[in-house]
C-alpha cells in the first residue's frame, strides 16, 4: 500500500491492485480480489458472489481467442517452402 498526498493536503493510503485485461473479463489475483472486497465494505455492505467452477471450454477458447497469445498464427510469415522441396510421396 503506497501513502499518497491527495489534492485536499491530507496523507491517504492508495492501494494498487494489478489486473489483466482479457476482452471485458479481467483477471487478478486472490490477494487483489480480497483487498478490493476489504476496500468496498468499507464504504457500504456488498455481496460476493463466487463461483468456484471449472472454467467452461468456452471460457477457455475465449482466453485463448482474447488474451492474444496465438496472434503470432495470424502474422504473414516467410514462405521458405517450394514445391520441389521433400521427398515425393
Amino acid at each position: 500500500m503506497d501513502r499518497v498526498l491527495d489534492s485536499r493536503s491530507r496523507w491517504n493510503n492508495r492501494s494498487t491492485v494489478h489486473i489483466q485485461c482479457i476482452g471485458d473479463q479481467a483477471l487478478l489475483s486472490q490477494s487483489d480480489l480480497e483487498r478490493l472486497v476489504e476496500l468496498a465494505q468499507q464504504s457500504e455492505a456488498i455481496t460476493v458472489l463466487r463461483l468456484d467452477d471449472d472454467v467452461s471450454t468456452l471460457g477457455i477458447m475465449r482466453l485463448m481467442e482474447q488474451g492474444g497469445a496465438f496472434d503470432f498464427w495470424k502474422e504473414e510469415g516467410k514462405d521458405i517452402y517450394s514445391a520441389t522441396d521433400g521427398a515425393p510421396l
